[in-house]
């Protein structure tokens, strides 16, 4: 059996992925995966030697750059050009494929597999991208819902109409390219008939009745077994936990001192710190011992000793730091981040700021939550419950569906 794995997107999109990856190798699969061509995920993929097929520009370059709401349709139509060429090379020989990340990206990889008459299914990292009467879409920048709309159902048929006018010429004329009749619905052509829910039903419970046939397998997670660095070691060593601070891929352009804030926050509580640089560069203030910066690094060895995380919302950040049962503070910046913070603070398992931009007083008061024996209890009592199965489970479901 031979799977083709495709995404486009930042590490949250790429790794979940990899620990699929791994699972359908265990069951004598040969996987190779389509993704940014960033050195990160190059080297990532190669620790668990799976084969990279870069596709497209670089995802952090893409991020960095910030391009205009008004660039969405161009930079879409070059994005499914790509797919259509790297996603058609790439998928000789497969026998089904697996498409995430970016709309666009995703509708140009089941583009292919349909070109190709070969299986193709479709995966969420976060229920607030499939339609549900429980939770209203996300708006695309430069097109927010008219304010007085609050049905639910009549906002994803609003988002239906903003994804066709940001994304259906680019899609179509590459669909045409290659010999594929147009697509009317874009969003319900990239969602399928089946989608799979790729989380945790404690985290982000699946609700139910609902208008599309959602199938959750649970986080794909991929086990990290490497060592911590040894500096690292002892600096957790030589006094009490710490709180962990990164916000991934996020740059946090919003927050211009963001590295003073985070640091005075967590010094306020009379806590060390552990700051990781991410595609934020944050850097330490000071040569105080009682901060350590990291670049690369075990977080599900790392969380499992930290008093806290101080984070951006992603969803893999969000779902290792339940199962470590390390209390969280989020800081979301966008998409679905908003979501995953509310869910941290439904849950008790920690605090969600309130908006993007950090103050050194409000970053307290959030740790201040956190940090409180009550916070620490439910995130322990909460960990005990997330699944960790969750690739086993979308790894045998696949290879039974195409068998």
């Amino acid at each position: 059996m031979r799977v083709l794995l495709s995404t486009y997107g930042s590490r949250g999109d790429v790794e979940p992925m990899a620990g699929l990856a791994v699972r359908l190798r265990e069951l004598g699969a040969e996987v190779r995966m389509c993704a940014p061509p960033d050195e990160e995920f190059a080297e990532r993929l190669a620790e668990i030697g799976v084969p990279l097929v870069p596709v497209g520009w670089s995802a952090r370059a893409l991020t960095n750059s910030a391009p205009p709401p008004s660039s969405l349709p161009q930079r879409a139509a070059e994005l499914i050009a790509g797919q259509l060429d790297a996603v058609t090379a790439a998928a000789e020989g497969c026998d089904v494929l697996v498409a995430t990340g970016m709309l666009p990206a995703a509708a140009g990889a089941r583009s292919v597999a349909e070109k190709l008459g070969i299986r193709c299914v479709s995966v969420t990292f976060q229920q607030v991208t499939l339609p549900s009467p429980y939770h209203p879409p996300l708006a695309y920048p430069g097109r927010p819902f008219p304010p007085e709309v609050n049905d639910n159902r009549v906002l994803w048929e609003l988002d239906a109409q903003s994804v066709n006018a940001l994304f259906g010429e680019a899609l179509n004329t590459n669909r045409a390219s290659i010999g594929l009749p147009p697509v009317d619905d874009v969003r319900d052509y990239v969602i399928g008939d089946r989608p799979w829910l790729a989380t945790d039903p404690i985290l982000d419970p699946w609700r139910e009745p609902a208008d599309l046939d959602v199938v959750q397998t649970g986080a794909w997670i991929l086990p990290d077994v490497r060592p911590l660095p040894t500096e690292l070691a002892a600096f957790l060593d030589a006094g009490t936990p710490p709180v962990y601070v990164g916000f991934g891929s996020m740059p946090m352009r919003t927050s211009t001192d963001v590295a003073q804030v985070v640091i005075e926050a967590i010094r306020a509580q009379g806590r060390r710190a552990v700051v990781a640089r991410g595609w934020a560069d944050l850097a330490l203030i000071d040569d105080r011992d009682d901060c350590f910066v990291v670049g690369e690094v075990n977080q599900q060895a790392l969380f499992a000793r930290v008093a806290a995380v101080v984070h951006h919302g992603g969803a893999g950040t969000t779902t290792t730091a339940a199962r470590a049962g390390a209390p969280q503070v989020v800081v979301p910046q966008l998409a679905d981040q908003p979501y995953w913070a509310g869910r941290v603070a439904e849950l008790g398992i920690g605090a969600a700021h309130d908006g993007p931009t950090p103050a050194t007083e409000s970053l307290s008061a959030a740790l201040k939550t956190a940090l409180t024996p009550e916070t620490r209890a439910r995130a322990t009592a909460v960990a005990g419950t997330i699944r960790a199965d969750g690739a086993a489970v979308a790894a045998k479901l696949l290879l039974d569906a195409v068998s």
